[in-house]
């Protein structure tokens, strides 16, 4: 499997606090409110919500773990799904606000489904999306 880009930051304290439950009712809300083109290509994807990346940092936002669709050839014949991972924790630590929480879901679900798309952070960079 091929880990193509992830969403970093840094930031030690924790400022808003919210169960796991909660925070991914606001990753699917922040998934509905992206504009149709963006999602609509998206196919055979997963989006997972962990606590922390393996390594237990807090500077990992998010992370899209598969194949980017420009890197494909034969696709759609059993593999597993890729997968766009959002850490609660690191995202909570930088989010002063349930609005700032909010804005930085939004920001990572951008940049990780641009990974999807084959955008590298270069060009994430000059978008301001990284």
């Amino acid at each position: 499997m091929h880990v193509s880009g992830s969403s970093r930051f840094s930031r030690s304290e924790q400022v808003v606090e919210l169960d796991a439950e909660a925070f991914e009712a606001i990753v699917v809300d922040e998934l509905d409110q992206l504009p149709d083109d963006m999602v609509d290509g998206l196919e055979n994807i997963v989006f997972v919500v962990e606590d922390r990346p393996e390594d237990g940092s807090l500077d990992l936002l998010g992370l899209y773990d598969g194949w980017a669709l420009t890197e494909r050839d034969r696709y759609g014949f059993g593999e597993m799904p890729d997968r766009i991972v959002l850490y609660r924790e690191p995202l909570l630590a930088i989010s002063a606000d349930e609005q700032e929480l909010r804005e930085e879901i939004h920001v990572t679900l951008v940049h990780e489904i641009a990974h999807f798309y084959g955008i590298d952070d270069a060009r994430l960079h000059e978008l301001g999306w990284a």
